[in-house]
């Protein structure tokens, strides 16, 4: 029997927001099987420090087998063209 695949996803959750793309790709993975490592950015600070560590503009980031894939959107093309 196959492993579960795993994900590690970085979003943001704020005390006054939480990023609605960070709770898409979450579902998404789940969605797919995924054990999920989430990564909370619990703060502003936090989310400024980890997008200017990452070279991005926004979160959230998504991880699976140590290669980047990118925000939500980036992921829901990974999900489809696996899936081809």
């Amino acid at each position: 029997m196959a492993d579960q695949p795993s994900a590690t996803l970085y979003r943001m959750v704020l005390p006054e927001h939480v990023c609605p793309f960070g709770v898409r790709a979450k579902q998404m993975l789940e969605g797919q099987g995924y054990a999920v490592d989430d990564r909370i950015l619990g703060s502003r600070d936090e989310v400024d420090a980890f997008k200017a560590e990452h070279g991005l503009a926004t979160t959230p980031l998504i991880v699976i087998d140590g290669e980047a894939i990118g925000g939500s959107d980036d992921l829901e093309r990974y999900l489809v063209a696996r899936a081809d």
